[in-house]
């Protein structure tokens, strides 16, 4: 199992409980993951991300987050994706990146977003990241957390 929360009342940026990937470019990528909202004292917070990285920059490119009620949106966009994230509830996450193809996004193994990836250089986090318009404190727990390249 995985912890990660913040306390109450930190400056955006300053909640940063996080594990980061290696850099990967080419071929196809694999995230699996279970996560539990154990507390949502705040408005939302940000979840599983993948950046690009191809010009050293590392801007993010895809962002699953959650908000107080249990939607789980895709951040670009405010795709909702799913009402799953109630606090108590366990969600599993998937993302299959392909590389100059696209980016898939599967909760509780149904497919629930995809969209086309450029080439370059990526890489993956997940955690719980305070989003810009989020406020207030969560606490998020992962487990059978796994990262593989098919």
């Amino acid at each position: 199992m995985w912890w990660c929360g913040a306390p109450p009342h930190q400056a955006s940026g300053d909640q940063r409980a996080e594990r980061r990937y290696d850099t990967y470019t080419g071929g196809t990528h694999q995230f699996e993951g279970y996560f539990k909202v154990t507390s949502m004292g705040g408005t939302r917070i940000s979840l599983k991300q993948t950046f690009n990285d191809t010009d050293g920059s590392a801007g993010p490119y895809f962002m699953l987050a959650v908000e107080r009620g249990g939607r789980l949106y895709a951040v670009h966009g405010g795709d909702t994706l799913s009402n799953a994230g109630t606090v108590g509830a366990t969600v599993r996450v998937n993302t299959v990146h392909q590389v100059g193809r696209e980016h898939r996004t599967y909760i509780n193994g149904s497919l629930k977003h995809t969209v086309d990836s450029p080439g370059g250089s990526f890489y993956d986090k997940f955690g719980a990241y305070r989003t810009s318009s989020g406020n207030g404190p969560a606490t998020v727990v992962w487990s059978n957390v796994k990262f593989w390249r098919k």
